[in-house]
This record gives C-alpha cells, structure tokens and sequence, in this order.
C-alpha cells in the first residue's frame, strides 16, 4: 500500500513568474475595464435596458457553475470511496474556490457601483433566488475551505468524509440555485423550465472537469512532474460522459419546449431563425461542445493521445460558453411576451423586436479578468501549500500485479512518491 507526497511547486523558473505576470496584467485589464464601465456608465458596454445581463454575466455564470463541477473529483473520492481521485482532492477544492472567487469578483465589479453590494449583503429578500445565491455562494466557500483542512492536517483526517458529503450536497444546491435563476422567471419563455436546475448540476460537472483536468495536465507538464494514463483516462472517460448528460438535457429541454405551442416561437427563433443565437447555438454548443469532444475521448487513436484529450476539454469550454450565451443572451434578446394570447394595442418601443447585442471590449475584458484572478490564485496558492501529488504515475496509483486495483491514499500521508 502507496502513501503520496505532497509538495508545492517549485514556482522559480522564469515560466512561472512569466505566468503570474501576464494572470496579473488580465487581472489588472479587468479592474481598469471596471473603472471605464463605471466612470461612463453601463451605455459604453453592449448591455441596454432589454439586455441587462451580457458578456461579464457569461463569464461568471460559467465560473460559478465550473466551480461546482471543479470539486466534483473530491466529491468521488469522499462521498462515493473511490481512492483513485483522493490524491486529486486538494486541488479539486482549490480549484473550485478560485473558480468560484473569480466569478463573483467579476459580478461584482460589473455592478457599476460595487459598493452597492453592502445593500445586497445586508437588505435581504428571502423570496429571491439572489438572496438564497448570497448565502449559498459565500457557504461553498467556507464549506470547501474547512473541507481541505479537513483533508490537509493529519489529525483530522478523521472527518473529512462527512465534511465532503456536506460539500457535496451544498454544490448541488449551489448550481441548483444558480440554475433556477432563469427557470424561475416566468416572464421570459427562453427561461421559463424546471429543467434548468437540474440541467445547470450537469453543466457543472462537464465544465468543472474540463477546467481541472487542462489545469492538471498543465501543472504537472510544467513542473516535469509524472501523470499516468490511469487516472488521465479515467478523468477523460467521466467527462465524456458529462458531456453526454449536457446534450441530453439540453434535447429533453428543447423537446419539452416544442410540445407546448406557447413555446414554439422562441424555440423556432433558437433553433432555426434566431441568426448568431442559432449559429452559437448549433456550432459552438452542439457541434464544437458535444459531438466532436465525445468522437475525441472514445475514438480509439484521439482518446489516448494527451494532446487530443487536451483539445477535446478545450473544446468542452468553449461549447459550454456558447450553451450560456446562448441561454442568457439569446433568452433575453427574444421578444418579450408582456400579454400572451391577448389582442392588445402595442407601442413602437421594441415591442415584437428582436434586441440586437453585440459585446464590447470592456465587457470582455473584464470576463477575461475572472479567468485570470481564479488561474492567479491557484498558481500563488500551488507555490505555497502543498496541494499536488509529486507523482501520479500508473506504479503510484495502482497496485502491485494488479492494473485495475487502486492504492490505498492517505490523505495525510507522508510517504516519498518517486518521479521517475
């Protein structure tokens, strides 16, 4: 039985120091595209009085949600007793924090005046999703944190499985939450459906894991350290089948949209004559996010090639923001409905009109900025605490004469790992 060493990483080569410069600078682009939004005002981005939620809301939907799915490879490990991804945990859960950080910093700072957020924390509205999200969302936090105490000091190691079972459930109520943002408002029929929670869990999942493992095969590419084929393949299998559970619920969501005739307008305007949102729709989030991730990860040549599985996780992010684009923008951008099935006299201010969006520069550098804040601490928090494995080679994960037995992980174990 293998124990694993944890160490940090090295962090003194001139790669490192060139990356957390150029995090630095996005993260820097981000706070002055905060300040240019909010010295002129919300009319130098693409957002209008019908498009309320553009290109920032995206990213940090995205990050949100991928912050959840990022912890899901401790949640494995703790909650179903799979001792493969125990070595994984730590920077599962730092990973999620980070995810987790960068999103809200850049909803925050898309506010235009972030000091308003001490009215939102302190005035609270418990029959609004956004209230729940407040407390759900600063919980994760503290929920994950004592999570990986739990699981880095020794003598308390004792506790860190029903810690994760806790972090568990409040991950799914957290992307539930998040979710039933646009399925409980009725008055948009692009968002109008239960399904969206549930459909947000496992958007969660397929984000989160393609976010960890391109930060994974990254890290250890970058620190010369040994990641095997074992759990490289595993990781790349669980994702395809994320993906797969992504596409189905996006079919049973649209499916369940064209049996109501009230529907049928905006998932023709979707679907067929929405332009760009039918474009995205198709090709960003069927086509590039689904379809061709899934021929990568099961075909026989791209599914063992690291370089194919990189591509195909890269390939999963990108579908996944155009899933998001789509379902805000494109929601929003669909007339709204203010008296459905009624006769009534219509004004001339875009009432029936399509809202035309086209995103700014601000507005995606400040998305961006996310990217960069979570990626920033994760490198800085790598550097200081031991998070990582030395080693995830195929000898350390499986055992003896035995390549489909798992090693018996210690969280706190002290044991050397080689590197050869």
């Amino acid at each position: 039985m293998k124990a694993i060493d944890y160490v940090e990483i090295e962090g003194r080569s001139v790669g490192y120091w060139a990356l957390v410069a150029i995090l630095g600078m996005f993260t820097a682009a981000g706070l002055g595209a905060s300040y240019y939004m909010e010295h002129h005002g919300h009319w130098v981005t693409g957002m209008s009085n019908q498009i309320v939620w553009g290109t920032p809301h995206i990213f940090a939907i995205f990050l949100i949600v991928a912050a959840s799915g990022a912890l899901n490879v401790a949640s494995i490990a703790s909650v179903f007793g799979k001792v493969m991804y125990k070595p994984l945990s730590r920077i599962s859960g730092l990973l999620a924090i980070a995810l987790l950080v960068g999103g809200l910093v850049v909803l925050v700072l898309d506010l235009g005046r972030p000091d308003r957020l001490i009215v939102a924390m302190t005035t609270y509205n418990f029959k609004s999703i956004f209230t729940w999200n407040i407390f759900l969302y600063s919980g994760f936090i503290f929920v994950v944190a004592v999570y990986l105490w739990m699981m880095m000091e020794r003598r308390m190691n004792q506790y860190s499985r029903p810690v994760g079972i806790f972090a568990f459930i409040w991950r799914l109520m957290l992307t539930t939450g998040t979710g039933s943002i646009f399925g409980f408002l009725v008055a948009r029929q692009a968002f109008d459906a239960a399904v969206m929670g549930p459909m947000f869990v496992v958007m969660s999942f397929s984000y989160g894991l393609a976010f960890f493992i391109l930060v994974l095969m990254w890290t250890y590419r970058m620190s010369k350290w040994q990641i095997g084929d074992a759990i490289l393949f595993r990781l790349k299998n669980l994702l395809g089948v994320f993906v797969a559970g992504v596409l189905y619920f996006m079919l049973a969501y649209h499916l369940t949209n064209l049996y109501a005739t009230e529907h049928h307008g905006v998932e023709h305007f979707i679907l067929i004559s929405g332009g760009i949102y039918t474009l995205v729709f198709w090709l960003g989030m069927v086509v590039l996010g689904s379809l061709l991730p899934l021929l990568i990860f099961y075909m026989p040549f791209t599914g063992r090639s690291r370089s194919w599985i990189a591509v195909g996780s890269i390939l999963v992010i990108i579908g996944g923001f155009a899933q998001l684009f789509v379902i805000v923008v494109g929601g929003q951008a669909y007339p709204l409905p203010l008296f459905p099935s009624k006769n009534v006299v219509e004004s001339s201010f875009f009432d029936g009109a399509v809202i035309s969006y086209v995103p700014s520069f601000p507005e995606i550098v400040l998305g961006i900025s996310g990217i960069a804040i979570a990626l920033l601490l994760v490198s800085i928090a790598l550097k200081v605490l031991r998070f990582l494995p030395s080693s995830l080679a195929d000898h350390e994960m499986l055992s003896d004469g035995d390549s489909a037995g798992l090693v018996n992980v210690e969280e706190g174990g002290a044991a050397t790992a080689t590197n050869s």
